[in-house]
């Protein structure tokens, strides 16, 4: 019986290039009556570092952090704790994106996304049985 062995080029310490640039921050959401509400953590962010773009269903979200360069500087294999916040979500096509609010405080980035009224359309209208 023979063995076939595949060596890996595994390393104890990652290198530059499997590195992602972000990582994926946690967050929560909450479908709120007239609106969808996320909550995403992104400690070290202040409000000047958040960009929020959409397209179609689509939202993203990138959190820059403030770089500081400290005087007495030495490495502490602090790259990974330091990467940016980069998160992708598919949210759907019946909000109003173009209304959407958003606010950060003490590492909390707080997006309220309205959701879209159809036009002329009751709440009663909403509902329809189909068989």
């Amino acid at each position: 019986m023979h063995a076939i062995i595949h060596r890996l080029n595994h390393s104890r310490f990652p290198s530059a290039e499997s590195r992602p640039d972000f990582r994926s921050p946690h967050y929560d959401c909450t479908d709120l009556p007239s609106a969808l509400k996320l909550v995403v953590y992104v400690p070290g962010v202040e409000a000047s570092g958040v960009e929020i773009t959409t397209a179609g269903p689509d939202i993203f979200v990138t959190a820059r952090k403030a770089r500081h360069i400290r005087v007495n500087w030495q490495a502490l294999h602090l790259e990974g704790v330091q990467r940016d916040y980069q998160l992708k979500l598919r949210l759907g096509l019946g909000l109003d994106f173009a209304a959407l609010s958003a606010s950060v405080a003490r590492g909390v980035l707080t997006i309220v996304v309205p959701k879209a009224r159809l036009a002329g359309a009751r709440p009663a209208d909403r509902h329809r049985q189909v068989a």
